[in-house]
């Protein structure tokens, strides 16, 4: 019989119990990785009830803990507040937290929090679960919420490599998720063309068409179907990302520009091609995001 080895991740704190955190928390501990692996689940959330705290049990928290030393004592810390606030915690962290635990977050920007962790000598890998709804909240959450979803690590440091970041990885394809691996750079400044440039064109666009909505088809509300996207949340991702995405937004409103000329000219060959390239990136799309 070979020796039992023990898991690298025995306890993860999730610093924020919303729709992403509770969802996150739920798929994992739900994976076969983790029923192999028994771990602690401990979490705090400082807009909770008391309600809201026995709530939280019922779908998976084992313990809500105030006492920040216990807190940030986690083999796994994930923080899954709005990131300015994500990116403020990270001083309280390199006072508390022993330097064995590893760090991460499920921030929809990972420049300036990951040059903060730096800066702090912290372990730090970043997370973003490209995943979500327009609800938030820990009701909304629900372990199937990542499934077949990608998970974008951001490390700068090499962790991933480590033992810690490679059960970290597992965890996450145990749960059912795909990984891939970018600089934070270069995440902001993607994401920022297939996230934030489609959440404010959608929100742009229903304020638009406010006074003509009520007279509009499904077609419609598929499109404008991001505006129903809180700013409490896309405040701090604005904040974080406003150079990447400005960029992207005149980019956009050059092409728009130049679709107006060729729709105004009717030159309906160009406007073809355009259909035919669109359609044919579609069926990427579809490809890219079947279950």
């Amino acid at each position: 019989m070979g020796m039992m080895v023990e898991s690298p991740i025995r306890s993860i704190s999730f610093i924020g119990l919303g729709l992403i955190g509770m969802s996150l928390l739920r798929a994992i501990k739900s994976s076969p990785l983790a029923r192999e692996n028994p771990m602690l689940y401990q979490g705090f959330d400082p807009d909770f009830s008391e309600a809201d705290r026995r709530s939280v049990k019922t779908l998976g928290l084992d313990s809500f803990v105030e006492d920040k030393k216990t807190l940030y004592s986690a083999d796994l810390l994930i923080l899954a507040a709005p990131v300015e606030v994500n990116i403020a915690l990270l001083d309280e962290i390199k006072q508390f937290a022993p330097s064995s635990t590893l760090v991460s977050d499920v921030s929809s920007t990972k420049s300036l929090i990951a040059r903060k962790a730096r800066e702090l000598a912290l372990p730090f890998i970043g997370m973003h679960p490209m995943a979500g709804k327009e609800q938030k909240g820990y009701r909304e959450s629900h372990e199937e919420l990542l499934l077949n979803k990608r998970v974008i690590f951001c490390d700068d440091n090499g962790l991933l490599a480590s033992e810690k970041g490679l059960f970290l990885v597992r965890l996450l394809e145990s749960a059912g998720c795909t990984t891939l691996s970018m600089t934070p750079d270069d995440h902001d400044r993607v994401i920022a063309k297939i996230s934030h440039l489609p959440q404010l064109l959608s929100t742009l666009l229903m304020g638009y068409c406010g006074d003509s909505i009520s007279k509009s088809g499904p077609g419609f509300a598929t499109l404008a179907r991001l505006a129903g996207s809180s700013w409490d949340i896309w405040q701090d991702i604005v904040a974080t990302n406003s150079d990447n995405i400005a960029d992207e937004l005149d980019h956009f409103s050059k092409e728009l520009s130049l679709l107006s000329k060729e729709v105004r000219q009717l030159k309906l060959e160009q406007l073809e091609a355009r259909f035919s390239e669109a359609n044919r990136l579609y069926q990427t799309l579809k490809e890219v995001n079947r279950p």
